[in-house]
């Protein structure tokens, strides 16, 4: 793993400053997540850029009694023609599978779309719609995203195991996920 893919620490962001961002966007639901782009930007890659390919962004997850931060990626690994980057917004997901197109043993338990999202692609057009944009773990040497959310994978267990205990002890189905720029 290169020395810059992934932060030293985990993100340190108060969770009053958190709960602001979800009060801003109207969301009252017990469980949420909130992603940040660019996270890290001014500390990792290209200064004041928002790089591509590391785990420079953050998702926290909000629930009664919980905040827990992880290091993520909110971008596609590359840059490619056509390919897609969730836009900035209020975006819901429900447990599911990801790589459900994938052998049976490729597949694994993962945030899913419970909704459409919109998405910007590479080369300028913007559409929305149900594109299996997921929310899943990532490696130590790639972002392992076309588009997805990815979670570090030492910390993938603990992320996906919390967010599902989280909706189960809240008698939520869909966890909205809010997703800004840093």
């Amino acid at each position: 793993m290169s020395a810059t893919m992934k932060p030293a620490s985990t993100p340190k962001q108060l969770v009053t400053d958190t709960l602001k961002l979800l009060e801003d966007h109207q969301i009252t639901t017990a469980v949420a997540l909130v992603g940040i782009r660019g996270y890290y930007k001014k500390s990792m890659g290209k200064p004041a850029v928002n790089d591509r390919g590391i785990y420079d962004d953050a998702i926290f997850l909000v629930a009664p009694g919980c905040y827990m931060a992880f290091n993520a990626n909110t971008d596609p690994s590359y840059y490619k023609p056509g390919i897609a980057t969730l836009t900035a917004g209020v975006w819901q997901y429900k447990i599911g599978i990801h790589n459900l197109s994938k052998p049976k043993h490729r597949q694994y338990k993962a945030l899913v779309q419970a909704a459409k999202v919109t998405v910007s692609r590479d080369g300028g057009k913007v559409e929305s719609g149900y594109f299996g944009l997921n929310i899943h773990k990532g490696s130590r040497n790639s972002t392992s995203s076309q588009g997805c959310q990815t979670i570090w994978p030492e910390q993938w267990e603990a992320f996906i195991a919390s967010v599902e205990m989280q909706l189960k002890k809240n008698q939520q189905k869909v966890v909205p996920y809010l997703l800004g720029e840093g």
